[in-house]
């Protein structure tokens, strides 16, 4: 048996998602700042999936920019939001994903701005009192916080972050790759200011993705080239990228109660299985349902003698995991957010990530796997 449990890293493309692409990747071939027939045919299909994306998150089209995935997205906004409205000092966590923690550190590197690391608890959720102290200090500061923390799923809780920045006139960014597609997200409901998206990350294609930009903020380009994406995102669109991205987060608003049922179902019985199978096992960051991303289960193993070797014999055994990020596959570091946990690194951790197409049956067999590597630890 194959089993995918690494769902954080990237989804299968959907079926009908990929539908969707084809006739752009055959027929429908025209460049989209071309002026004639077959270009005037593809920029209809690109503003189309710009319609339907604002629609979802009920933004409008302008507020939309279609970029190469949540990375430069997240670059894109921090960069600008900073050289644009001359941002000195920022607020982030310990545990951003490297998109936005590199960023930040390279911008501070050179002088450009100073950083404040707001407080984490152990189970990674932000200490909301010390933000607003550090935001009473230092007001009109860029604030970036990702909305679920894509190697423990800790949540963030968007809507009352939002309120505090407000009050002390902070522009706040939120990395939200990981949960869009996965939970309403109300622009209008919520004072963010900037969020970005991966559509890979809900069975969308990869290399795809965009920047909202709040319509009362206005920032330069960060790729520099033609007139793309009126003027804010230089370089030919990838349209079939762009049709993929809206079809696939179409399905998900569309599904999305069915799967989040479906998914929290699989996850809690992984846990419990676990918990029963390996009594020793712990589980990083929150679990609770209002607290958790669905998709994601940290766990904690006990310690053993092939701790490092835990991912590659689940891999032989035909088992697809994480120890954390994707985007940080060779490091030998370990993981920077388990780190800032202080969680004992002496025990191996792994991410398993769930998605629509996840069963019991593979649950059922990664916990027998798991148990068969852990068993000697156990019986001792």
């Amino acid at each position: 048996m194959k089993v995918y449990l690494d769902n954080a890293a990237t989804t299968k493309l959907d079926e009908n998602v990929l539908k969707a692409m084809m006739p752009l990747l055959t027929e429908d071939f025209g460049n989209p700042s071309s002026i004639h027939a077959f270009g005037r045919k593809t920029r209809t299909s690109v503003e189309n999936a710009r319609k339907t994306v604002a629609k979802l998150l009920n933004a409008t089209p302008a507020e939309l920019f279609f970029t190469s995935g949540g990375t430069e997205a997240d670059n894109t906004a921090i960069c600008q939001v900073i050289d644009k409205y001359n941002i000195t000092h920022v607020i982030s966590s310990p545990i951003e994903h490297h998109a936005v923690e590199h960023t930040i550190k390279v911008l501070e590197q050179a002088g450009k701005i100073k950083v404040s690391w707001v407080n984490i608890d152990d189970k990674g959720n932000v200490d909301l009192t010390h933000l607003e102290e550090l935001l009473k200090n230092n007001p009109r500061s860029l604030v970036s916080l990702m909305h679920a923390n894509n190697e423990i799923g800790t949540l963030l809780p968007l809507k009352e972050v939002g309120e505090i920045c407000k009050t002390y006139d902070a522009i706040f960014h939120s990395d939200t790759v990981q949960t869009m597609g996965h939970y309403p997200i109300d622009v209008k409901d919520i004072n963010v200011h900037f969020i970005t998206c991966a559509a890979h990350k809900f069975h969308g294609p990869k290399g795809v993705g965009f920047l909202y930009i709040n319509h009362n903020y206005k920032i330069s380009p960060f790729i520099h080239g033609g007139a793309q994406e009126r003027n804010m995102r230089g370089g030919t669109e990838n349209v079939a990228g762009i049709v993929g991205l809206a079809k696939a987060l179409e399905i998900c608003f569309d599904e999305m109660k069915e799967h989040q049922a479906h998914i929290m179902a699989l996850k809690d019985y992984m846990k419990q299985k676990l918990i029963d199978t390996i009594p020793t096992i712990e589980f990083n960051g929150e679990t609770a349902h209002d607290k958790s991303l669905y998709t994601v289960l940290n766990c904690r193993l006990p310690q053993h003698p092939d701790a490092e070797m835990v991912l590659f014999n689940l891999d032989i055994a035909g088992i697809a995991a994480s120890g954390g990020s994707a985007c940080s596959s060779g490091s030998n570091q370990g993981s920077h957010v388990l780190r800032a946990l202080g969680i004992d690194m002496e025990r191996p951790s792994v991410r398993f990530s769930f998605s629509k197409y996840n069963t019991k049956e593979e649950i059922d067999f990664v916990v027998s796997k798991l148990a068969e590597l852990f068993a000697v630890k156990e019986k001792v």
